[in-house]
């Protein structure tokens, strides 16, 4: 199984942070219970670089997310297997910074956060062989 719900958009997470929780956090907790409860064989979480030192609250619930599911493995008895995969952004999914610029085609200048900002780019095949390649592999943790 593959939990990839999550809602990303950072400014909306902010101005409604329960949302963030009840979505990214406590839904993947239900995913967890669900799956240990139906003794789904493996369980993996898609997660975001965004996780790994945490700016907002979208990176936040997410790093809570992926604690959720490796701590799941210490529940299954050995039924379930609970890993998690992390990746940047995906090129041309809905929402990117590519989406955005082909749809403002006459826009001059492309504003970022900071200038020190590094973005980490793979495309949509890429994301789903990691994924693919996470299921087969995966241990637990």
């Amino acid at each position: 199984m593959v939990h990839a719900a999550a809602l990303k958009q950072v400014p909306a997470l902010e101005f409604n942070p329960f949302e963030a929780v009840k979505t990214n956090i406590i839904g993947s907790q239900n995913v967890i219970e669900a799956a240990l409860d139906q003794e789904v064989e493996k369980v993996i979480l898609v997660s975001t670089d965004k996780a790994a030192m945490p700016a907002n609250l979208y990176g936040s619930t997410k790093l809570c997310a992926e604690k959720l599911f490796i701590a799941g493995n210490a529940y299954s008895d050995g039924k379930t297997k609970f890993s998690v995969v992390r990746y940047g952004n995906v090129v041309g999914s809905r929402g990117s910074i590519i989406e955005k610029l082909i749809k403002n085609e006459g826009a001059h200048t492309v504003t970022i956060t900071d200038e020190r900002m590094t973005r980490f780019w793979i495309d949509l095949e890429k994301a789903f062989s990691i994924v693919l390649f996470g299921l087969q592999h995966m241990e637990g943790g």
